[in-house]
């Protein structure tokens, strides 16, 4: 088929697609309406508390040119192990605990500074954008599964699985163009405090403006977030309600047969392809053995749901890093937490002798996060956390300067 006749049989499809939901909502707008609200009130408890703090942060750390010292100092560590810039760790580290998408969101300004090519983010958004451990132990292991315990076994499989992401995605585009540091002469710790400085120079906005700035772009990425997840209630409730969503449970059900699992987790991963929360929940709740609703938990998870994945495309949208990828290593994600969960609930535990694995797991986030939270709750913690990660940054620049320094003294006495 034509390139032409392709992009208008993609307008139509859309079109009849968007207009079909449209039509749906109308026939159904309490049932709309109701959705609606379970997805705002997700945004607001959840999500705006635990990510604001990390979103203002992670503006901040790019304009003082904190990024760009790590990007130098790390580099001898990423690069033989994912085939990234060293910048990269720092968008690994924000998305490991601030959630999804904020590992995207710094991806994609990693590529807008320059500081890694095409290739090397769609590398890194597939395996830095990821599941926080807040989520993981206050959200699906207490909130849904009741089970406190389970919180590490979460942890172990969607780390481990996203690890392995990052691990065969250095595979991905191999002749690809590199990124390269700009390197001045000296030992690596005055490189980096060189690139810092340039980088500071560079942005030249003074600390009110780029805290002023930072606040503002945060507000309206994260109101962005709170759409797409209002929406995609919505969208969800509405296919419920159509009998799309029981009849690719019943397909799926019978697909599942022939691999021995029970028919009731098919609704939960259907569910689950389209929103992340939504599908942990009905996991949770399947007339399933525990072993096999915490394997589709972590898969859902991992999958992060198509509500996840539109938030990322936005974060995506202004640079020339390919969404493909990344779905492709959110499929990918799935399969290896889903079978890691499965190993440490089952085999691994029956070999040593337990049966239960999982429950010996230490429980990887702080006790604060096993138990319900607030909005200021919430708030409070993950602006603490945020500063903490912010001062360690500082800390080791302020360290590295010191050095520097001293070097620089030393070498002048002599």
């Amino acid at each position: 088929m034509p390139q032409a006749a392709r992009r208008a049989a993609s307008a139509y499809g859309l079109a009849a697609l968007a207009s079909l939901v449209t039509a749906m909502i109308l026939l159904f707008p309490e049932a709309s309406f109701s959705a609606s609200l379970t997805g705002l009130r997700l945004w607001f408890e959840v999500v705006f508390p635990a990510l604001l703090p990390f979103f203002v942060m992670a503006e901040i750390m790019m304009g003082l040119g904190v990024i760009h010292f790590i990007g130098v100092i790390l580099e001898p560590l990423m690069r033989p192990l994912f085939r990234l810039p060293g910048a990269a760790a720092f968008a690994v580290a924000i998305g490991l605990a601030a959630g999804y998408p904020l590992g995207a969101k710094v991806s994609a300004d990693l590529r807008r500074a320059n500081l890694c090519t095409a290739s090397e983010g769609e590398r890194l958004v597939s395996f830095a954008n990821t599941a926080d451990p807040l989520f993981l132990a206050g959200a699906v292991a207490i909130g849904m599964f009741s089970l406190p315990e389970l919180a590490g076994t979460l942890a172990l499989a969607h780390y481990v699985g996203a690890f392995g992401v990052g691990l065969l995605m250095r595979f991905h585009a191999r002749r690809g163009p590199v990124s390269t540091e700009t390197r001045a002469t000296g030992p690596l710790l005055v490189r980096a405090l060189a690139a810092l400085r340039e980088a500071r120079e560079r942005d030249g906005r003074p600390i009110g403006q780029l805290f002023g700035d930072a606040v503002r772009n945060s507000m309206n990425t994260l109101l962005f977030v709170g759409g797409s997840i209002i929406m995609f209630s919505v969208i969800l409730q509405v296919l419920i309600i159509a009998g799309i969503v029981p009849l690719l449970g019943q397909l799926l059900a019978w697909a599942l047969a022939v691999a021995n699992v029970h028919p009731s987790i098919a609704d939960a991963l259907v569910r689950g392809v389209v929103e992340i929360t939504i599908g942990a929940k009905a996991a949770s709740e399947a007339a399933a053995p525990l072993l096999e609703k915490i394997a589709a938990a972590s898969g859902i998870i991992a999958w992060s749901g198509l509500s996840v994945q539109a938030q990322v495309a936005v974060m995506l949208r202004g640079t020339d890093i390919r969404l493909a990828p990344y779905i492709f290593a959110r499929f990918l994600h799935a399969v290896l937490a889903a079978l890691t969960a499965w190993v440490v609930l089952g085999p691994a535990g029956t070999w040593l002798g337990s049966g239960a694995l999982g429950t010996a797991l230490p429980v990887l986030p702080p006790v604060w996060a096993l138990q319900p939270l607030s909005f200021g709750g919430r708030l409070f913690h993950a602006t603490a956390t945020a500063t903490q990660m912010a001062l360690a940054l500082l800390l080791v620049v302020g360290i590295g300067a010191a050095v520097g320094r001293f070097q620089a003294f030393w070498a002048r006495v002599r």
